[in-house]
């Protein structure tokens, strides 16, 4: 379960652009996989300026709380505010209602940089 159309960190984080150029960031099947039942999400607010590779904020399960990472730097512009009340979607939809924030990219090439759908089979695979 890992979309070709996506890119990804090597901290199991997805990215897709979405409308209107906004980068929409997830974490991946094998993240979710990993952490069992999601119970919480600490997301942060928009206007939050966020760098690249630095926490953005947590996600915590019935095994354990992780660091979430911001894939690339910009600004918050959305978070999915359906997690506040329904964390486990992201066990459920993790590449579709279960994405966790919308950032406006710094530089939206910064994407190209990430891990291919291929380079990330080979990173989960090893």
């Amino acid at each position: 379960m890992i979309p070709e159309d996506l890119r990804y960190t090597a901290e199991h984080e997805w990215v897709s652009v979405a409308d209107g150029g906004a980068v929409r960031v997830g974490i991946t099947h094998f993240a979710q996989d990993a952490l069992g039942d999601i119970v919480y999400v600490q997301l942060p607010e928009a206007g939050t300026a966020v760098a690249a590779g630095e926490s953005l904020g947590e996600i915590e399960s019935t095994k354990s709380v992780s660091e979430l990472y911001a894939p690339v730097a910009g600004t918050v512009s959305a978070r999915n505010e359906l997690l506040a009340d329904t964390p486990e979607v992201i066990n459920t939809d993790p590449y579709g209602s279960g994405w966790l924030v919308e950032i406006t990219a710094a530089d939206p090439a910064a994407v190209d940089g990430l891990l291919t759908a291929d380079a990330y089979r080979e990173l989960t695979e090893s």
